[in-house]
């Protein structure tokens, strides 16, 4: 886990979102509350302060949505900010490397559904930390170097610094210092797992805030994992096509290439597929 608060920054271009930071729970923590408030990687999630204040709290358990510290992930194709259904579940709570991520039915007695936000920046940030590489902070976190904190020469005019964040599993509230990532570099179909945080970009989420600007503003999102190459068809948190939460065994998130826009910083044509798009809740479920 990256130590200590680093100073952040939630824009590049294109009148981005500001005020954060990129922090670490075994450092200065802000609540999820302040985060809502300054975080464009969770009000993106949550579609803004307005869907913020109308949605269903949902965090599995009380030890851990106490304060709003835990964040529910869940897809758009299964449900909605009221009504999320099924949310990020660790199979049979197995708090090792390699256990498989899943979506399973709302409860807030299952402490496999217990997650926090546990860096949040942009991905200039990560990739000032050196948890991103080059390639993917030049197409989702350039700041022209003419500006503040600058980090290339040769950025866009559409360039853009999307939020990053990473999203730990925390049963009970208590940190488990493994996030939500994949084993290997990814590529299509790889398995969604459990991995130490804070290691390398494979456990890093862009929030993707340019893709999908239908579903941007209601709060939901692609997600595209750190470690990706593929810069116009980058690897996103992707739901099976073909399966359903209740299904057995159970079915495995993994990443998958993004479907429906030209290429990584250019023009957004909004056909995401749902078991592409992503929201969250947080507090405790009712």
């Amino acid at each position: 886990m990256l130590p200590g608060l680093l100073s952040g920054r939630m824009a590049g271009n294109n009148s981005r979102a500001q005020g954060t930071a990129v922090v670490s729970k075994k450092g200065t923590l802000m609540s999820i509350k302040s985060k809502l408030l300054a975080g464009a990687a969770t009000l993106a999630l949550v579609g803004g302060m307005g869907a913020a204040s109308a949605i269903s709290a949902s965090a599995a358990t009380p030890s851990c949505g106490r304060g709003l510290d835990c964040i529910d992930l869940f897809s758009r194709a299964f449900g909605t900010h009221r009504t999320p259904n099924f949310v990020l579940d660790v199979l049979r709570q197995g708090a090792k490397v390699g256990q498989p991520i899943i979506l399973y039915r709302t409860s807030n007695t299952d402490p496999a559904e217990d997650f926090v936000p546990s860096i949040q920046g942009t991905t200039a940030d990560f990739f000032a930390a050196g948890l991103v590489s080059s390639a993917l902070a030049l197409h989702y976190g350039c700041i022209p170097a003419t500006q503040a904190g600058g980090n290339f020469p040769n950025c866009l005019l559409t360039s853009v610094d999307d939020p990053a964040i990473e999203i730990e599993y925390s049963p009970f509230g208590v940190d488990s210092g493994l996030c939500v990532g994949i084993a290997a570099t990814a590529t299509a179909k790889e398995g969604v797992t459990l991995q130490p945080c804070g290691v390398s970009s494979k456990t890093v989420w862009v929030v993707d805030i340019n893709d999908s600007p239908a579903t941007l503003r209601t709060g939901y999102v692609p997600l595209i994992n750190g470690s990706t190459t593929n810069f116009s068809h980058p690897h996103v948190l992707t739901y099976p096509s073909n399966g359903f939460p209740t299904d057995k065994p159970r079915p495995q998130l993994f990443v998958n290439n993004l479907t429906g826009f030209s290429h990584g910083i250019g023009t957004p044509i909004g056909s995401v597929d749902d078991t592409q798009l992503w929201g969250a809740d947080f507090g405790v479920l009712r």
